[in-house]
């Protein structure tokens, strides 16, 4: 086994164990845990998932991003009442399999051309979805389903399938390994410098409990990472672009998890879905990547393999 990927194994063990006794000591000192042990339960399946899914290769890892951003497309639909407009929510949904398709097609077509069909799919989305209604004849609510359905594939499709791109880059385990821990640690950042020091709203108007003090937290942890994880990278990765990873992570997760906020919002629901205990929906769970994932891509380099 990569000793790389060994190195993840212990670091998110340990990680498990501490929190675990966290909890535990928590709930000792008289603090009401019982709404945080779903949560963490849920931590317990999907960090092994994720880590099964980065050690069977590229393929499964394009596999497994393609099933999330389907469903997290659904979640997205439901939410918006896409749903009501079938048509363009199937078109959707295929545009993010033929996404996902791209990168598996370089090893056929070259990588170049993979590239070229996924850079090509915002455009060959606004052509299907547009095509989608004149073809039925449907003008009512033409504009709001193309627009809902744009948007979806976008930020919940194409933006995630970043994510396959670095899988099928050289270096792919550390670059992927660092992306989903920094993510997820940058998130917890947030929560925890937000709880013992927030003071000061950041967008009340769209997320109430986040603030200033939160944000800034999270930033420095994220900044602060590509150092700490510094095996994670190549060896021959300048200083600028470890500034520009940890960016990408403080910024972009934030970002995305603002930007799933105010969708939330725009609709009046609290979470996305009920598909993992403690967490919300599908979507709820991987809105800090959505942002992140293309910003890191760019940010390390991969751009067609290089």
């Amino acid at each position: 086994m990569d000793p790389l990927f060994l190195q993840y194994c212990w670091i998110l063990g340990g990680c498990l164990l501490a929190a675990a006794a966290g909890i535990a000591i928590a709930g000792l000192a008289g603090r009401n845990v019982a709404r945080v042990w779903p949560t963490y339960r849920s931590w317990l399946v999907i960090i092994p998932l994720a880590m099964a899914m980065i050690y069977l290769g590229p393929i499964a890892v394009t596999i497994g991003f393609a099933a999330l951003s389907l469903v997290g497309c659904y979640e997205y639909a439901r939410a918006t009442s896409l749903t009501t407009h079938r048509s363009n929510m199937i078109v959707m949904g295929l545009l993010v399999v033929f996404t996902y398709v791209a990168p598996l097609l370089s090893g056929v077509v070259g990588q170049g051309g993979g590239w070229s069909l996924f850079a090509a799919m915002p455009v060959i989305a606004i052509v299907m979805l547009f095509a989608a209604r004149v073809v039925r004849n449907q003008s009512e609510d033409g504009l709001t389903a193309v627009s809902l359905a744009l948007v979806g594939f976008l930020l919940v499709g194409w933006m995630l399938a970043h994510t396959a791109w670095i899988a099928h880059s050289p270096h792919a385990t550390g670059l992927l390994l660092f992306l989903l821990f920094a993510v997820e640690t940058t998130d917890i950042a947030a929560f925890t410098f937000g709880s013992l020091l927030g003071r000061h709203p950041l967008c009340p108007a769209v997320s109430p409990n986040k603030t200033w003090e939160g944000a800034i937290g999270a930033l420095a942890v994220a900044l602060a990472l590509p150092w700490l994880l510094r095996f994670s990278f190549p060896s021959d990765f300048h200083w600028a672009q470890l500034l520009l990873v940890g960016l990408s992570v403080g910024v972009g997760g934030q970002l995305g998890d603002l930007s799933v906020s105010l969708i939330k919002r725009s609709v009046g629901v609290k979470d996305m879905g009920t598909a993992i205990p403690g967490h919300g929906g599908v979507l709820d769970r991987i809105d800090s990547l959505l942002f992140a994932a293309p910003m890191y891509y760019y940010s390390i380099g991969t751009l067609a393999g290089t």
